[in-house]
């Protein structure tokens, strides 16, 4: 073999481990684009909702969890008794929809980011931003967007 046969075929080895090694980079389990809910029910609601349609009723946020909604790219968690917040749906290590809300933290299942159903802050990386706060209006028994 020449020097440059070898060096032809060394680059074009390096070249398909490193298309291998980005491809991982954002593989999935093939469930990251199914939101559930806290009790494995899809998320989504109709496209109304994005407009301060009616998102959820209080009652289908379990206090110390949570409802991701999918269409909407939100999270309605319910951190204590009668507080509701909403935060964006998308994790911010690298953009996967997170997966669900329980024991007041929401679980990205892309790489294992959580985040507080507070306020948003994270809670155990990879990610290292909060998630984005959304705007909701709580009227009785109803939540919509704002």
């Amino acid at each position: 073999m020449t020097d440059t046969t070898r060096r032809a075929v060394i680059f074009g080895a390096g070249g398909a481990g490193l298309a291998v090694a980005l491809s991982a980079c954002g593989a999935s389990d093939g469930d990251m684009t199914a939101s559930a809910d806290q009790d494995g029910s899809q998320g989504g609601q109709s496209q109304a909702a994005q407009g301060g349609g009616e998102l959820a009723k209080t009652s289908d946020i379990p206090e110390g969890g949570g409802k991701v909604f999918k269409d909407q790219d939100v999270v309605v968690t319910q951190p204590a008794a009668g507080e509701f917040k909403a935060f964006s749906a998308t994790c911010t290590h690298q953009g996967c929809p997170v997966g669900s809300v329980s024991n007041n933290e929401i679980v990205c299942p892309c790489h294992g980011s959580r985040f507080s159903a507070k306020d948003g802050s994270v809670t155990n990386g990879p990610a290292a931003r909060p998630l984005a706060e959304k705007k909701i209006t709580v009227s009785g028994d109803s939540i919509t967007l704002a």
